[in-house]
């Protein structure tokens, strides 16, 4: 694996997390009592990821990319429902760019990045309900380019 793919692959995962962080203090803020705890396990578990993801950039030399001071929800948040959605949508999106960063890593750094879209799918699902066949591929798929094809 290339350092510079990988120490991209894992800013895009940071910023995802800084943005997962941000997006579910929104959530707290208007969810229904009872799916505070699940959404409060869910802040706990991205704030964890992005410490982590902070120490790989580290790791392999980089400067961790900051959190923005806010960031545009997809839309309005004014009631439980739309936080659930918001929660869902917030998952599916954090998926994508583990998917991602599996691609790009290998050895212990994708077994990380495996879990993380693992742990975010299982999220996005008891958010809204409903499960993707392959969680954050879809996503890619229309806004990835080719990829090149194999040299021997």
């Amino acid at each position: 694996m290339s350092r510079e793919k990988e120490l991209k692959a894992l800013q895009a995962a940071l910023a995802a997390e800084h943005a997962a962080v941000y997006g579910y203090g929104v959530v707290g803020g208007q969810i229904r009592a009872g799916r505070r705890t699940e959404a409060q396990a869910a802040y706990d578990a991205h704030r964890a990821r992005r410490d982590a993801l902070t120490r790989e950039v580290r790791d392999l030399g980089g400067t961790p990319v900051a959190a923005a001071a806010g960031y545009a929800l997809p839309f309005p948040v004014s009631d439980s429902a739309a936080a659930v959605r918001l929660a869902t949508e917030l998952e599916d999106r954090v998926a994508g760019v583990y998917s991602d960063l599996v691609r790009a890593t290998g050895g212990e750094r994708r077994r990380m990045a495996a879990g993380a879209l693992r742990e975010a799918a299982v999220r996005a699902v008891r958010w809204s309900g409903e499960s993707v066949a392959f969680p954050g591929l879809a996503e890619r798929a229309a806004t990835a380019p080719a990829s090149p094809a194999p040299t021997a």
